[in-house]
């Protein structure tokens, strides 16, 4: 082949190769699945499907995995069956890298609120293939009473200030400086970093301030295990599985606090934090594979 034949040949299979890339990146934007309104639209689907008691309406793979508590279970069982009401409240934690749909949500049962940690998987095809969450009742007369839950956390919908917006990994980097604080028992010697503006909501109760995330008396966790749930690049959050392990009968005999904790973090701080927990078995695991690092 002489160098004009080359050139003649390369011609013709130049638009056939750019043809090629960019039916390539078509596909990997496809790969790519959902997009933030098709997270947040799934997570909608799921909560009037649990309302209806009826989750025939819900985009379900052939396949469903389900945990709930950390066990193994059935989709259409427990709080499916036993809800009566949304009372409102929904914070949103949307993994697109992931495909991942997590939420804090607020049920009615009767006279009872219903506090549900729930992480919808999401498969290549926009279906839902996973659906872990955790439930914790709150009767009249619990301790803890969902009084901040009857609107968005405070600064958790916030935009990410300009130039104040971090990296994945930087993201987890900093919330899991949280556990670390558990586990020695001192947030300043676990390098925790609070903003000035920072307070922790629990089961819907305002625990703890700025001004008391540091000096506030906690025990030590020393087999406390934390898993990477959900990042929400976009907005700044992350959303950590945490077994406090063993602290003698603290959280009841044989029992441990199991919680799915949200950090709002920019600027290398945590903004805000809003806890769901509840007591489980001690053995009790996530059973869900973290891509990100689990350890801190």
């Amino acid at each position: 082949m002489n160098v004009r034949e080359i050139t003649d040949y390369g011609k013709t299979l130049l638009p056939v190769l750019l043809a090629m890339l960019l039916a390539a990146q078509s596909g990997s934007a496809a790969a790519q699945g959902c997009n933030r309104d098709c997270l947040a639209g799934l997570m909608t689907q799921y909560v009037d499907a649990v309302v209806a008691q009826d989750a025939t309406s819900l985009p379900l793979a052939d396949t469903v995995k389900v945990t709930v508590d950390g066990r193994d279970s059935d989709l259409e069982t427990g709080i499916w069956q036993s809800v009566t009401g949304f009372q409102g409240f929904r914070q949103d934690y949307l993994d697109v890298r992931q495909q991942v749909a997590a939420a804090h949500l607020v049920f009615h049962e009767g006279e009872n609120h219903i506090l549900l940690s729930v992480l919808l998987h999401v498969d290549g095809n926009n279906r839902i293939n996973g659906v872990e969450s955790l439930v914790q009742r709150l009767t009249p007369t619990s301790r803890f009473q969902p009084r901040e839950l009857g609107a968005p956390i405070r600064g958790m919908d916030d935009p990410v200030p300009a130039g104040e917006k971090m990296s994945r990994a930087n993201m987890v980097r900093v919330a899991l400086t949280y556990p670390e604080g558990l586990r020695v028992g001192n947030f300043t010697d676990g390098g925790t970093p609070f903003s000035a503006e920072c307070y922790r909501v629990e089961n819907g109760l305002i625990m703890a301030t700025a001004d008391t995330l540091y000096t506030q008396n906690i025990m030590v966790h020393p087999g406390i295990i934390a898993s990477v749930a959900a990042v929400d690049e976009e907005n700044g959050t992350v959303l950590l599985w945490m077994n406090f392990g063993h602290t003698g009968d603290s959280y009841g005999v044989g029992n441990s606090l199991v919680t799915y904790e949200a950090f709002k973090v920019w600027g290398n701080q945590i903004h805000s934090i809003n806890a769901f927990f509840t007591g489980l078995p001690i053995n009790t695991a996530r059973y869900w594979p973290s891509t990100d690092p689990m350890r801190f």
